[in-house]
């Protein structure tokens, strides 16, 4: 059996700062033991020759080739911007530089 208990549940209530009202702790007592004891028995078969999974089925990345393809010129990247100055996009400043 689990160790929650509402004295505890109080206490991690305290901890994160959360002010729990007699039923939520009633509520979460139950709930967190029932958590505890899942992990509980999940341990017991998580043993060494079991390999740790993220995911059931294995996962792999796909890409596709990387092939130089048809590019946009400098002034045709340009042409749509609302504001360019030597060749590049102009924007405003956002850290605190002046504009």
């Amino acid at each position: 059996m689990s160790e929650i208990t509402p004295d505890l549940v109080r206490h991690l209530g305290v901890l994160a700062r959360i002010q729990l009202s007699d039923e939520e702790v009633e509520r979460l007592t139950g709930q967190l033991a029932v958590i505890v004891d899942n992990i509980a028995k999940v341990s017991e078969v998580a043993t060494p020759e079991v390999p740790a999974t993220s995911h059931p089925i294995p996962l792999e990345n796909v890409f596709r080739p990387d092939e130089v393809g048809q590019i946009l010129t400098r002034a045709q990247s340009l042409q749509n911007a609302p504001d360019a100055v030597d060749g590049r996009f102009r924007v405003t400043a956002i850290l605190g530089e002046e504009q």
